[in-house]
């Protein structure tokens, strides 16, 4: 298994807070640029600007990204802790896990073939090319009835 932060992606740092953002685990459910869109702005460049709002604020933002691909690392304060486990069905759309997460991966897609994480977002339509992972191919017609409507607006 690797270190946890391995698979986090790419870092925005500021003095008190980096974010990490592993574009392979977005599928743009945007949580995260209507939480603070000073901050995360898909249109500007940095797209991420962790200076743009309190660390604090930024972190409870990140929190709310529901596929793991944000994460933060405060300066001066705790790590993120889990969540009790839970599990979403999203109606035509991915599985959503919160909790103490140990997720086996191929090791082509994660290496050492294991993730831990707090969030996740799992493929149930098949086609993903980032199993086990979602990667948002589900809105290219995956139909499942029941779970909640994935609201992205």
């Amino acid at each position: 298994m690797t270190d946890p932060k391995s698979h986090w992606g790419k870092a925005y740092t500021d003095d008190d807070i980096t974010v990490y953002y592993d574009a392979r685990r977005c599928i743009h459910f945007a949580a995260c640029v209507r939480g603070l869109p000073q901050v995360f702005n898909p249109q500007a460049k940095p797209w991420i600007k962790a200076d743009a709002a309190p660390a604090e604020q930024i972190a409870g933002v990140v929190r709310r990204c529901p596929t793991g691909a944000l994460h933060y690392e405060l300066k001066n304060g705790p790590a993120e802790s889990p969540e009790p486990t839970s599990v979403e069905v999203r109606e035509n759309g991915p599985l959503f896990l919160r909790g103490d997460l140990t997720i086996a991966a191929p090791d082509s897609a994660t290496p050492g073939g294991e993730v831990k994480d707090t969030r996740a977002a799992l493929c149930r339509c098949g086609a993903s090319s980032n199993k086990p992972f979602c990667d948002g191919t589900h809105r290219n017609g995956f139909r499942a009835e029941g779970g909640q409507k994935l609201n992205t607006a």
